[in-house]
């Protein structure tokens, strides 16, 4: 079940999103900034990746963070996972944000969010006047202790 995954270079410093070993699950994303871009402390920023992607319908895009920059820098994927529906179209962008202590930096070439392809199913949604019950019930946040 491996997808055929078409990408566009939008932008001439693009790169093509890369597998870093054999056993990732995750393609690494590049960002494409015509300017350094500094994130400050609790700051926020959409970094352009320069790609477009036509994923087969079937599956989505995963945008997740790169563990290395969460431990180093703070810089993290505000929305993780982001998802890429099969149907997008347009260029790649990501939300970051510094959770970090002091400021960073995000250039072009530097690897920034991973992309995880995962299949997708479409759920068969009804309204009705009961649900069936369980043993947790309505148990919500730290229901468990």
């Amino acid at each position: 079940m491996t997808p055929a995954v078409k990408v566009k270079k939008l932008r001439a410093e693009a790169r093509l999103p890369a597998y870093m070993t054999l056993g990732a699950a995750g393609a690494d994303l590049y960002a494409a900034v015509v300017e350094p871009v500094r994130i400050a402390p609790g700051e926020r920023s959409v970094i352009p990746i320069g790609i477009a992607l036509e994923i087969p319908e079937g599956f989505e895009g995963q945008v997740r963070p790169r563990s290395g920059l969460a431990i180093r820098d703070g810089l993290t994927v505000l929305n993780a996972p982001g998802t890429i529906d099969a149907d997008y179209r347009g260029e790649l962008n990501v939300i970051v944000i510094n959770l970090g202590q002091k400021e960073t930096w995000v250039r072009t070439g530097d690897r920034i969010a991973q992309l995880v392809f995962a299949p997708v199913v479409r759920a068969e949604l009804r309204f009705v006047e009961d649900l069936g019950e369980t043993d947790r019930g309505a148990g919500g946040f730290g229901h468990t202790g």
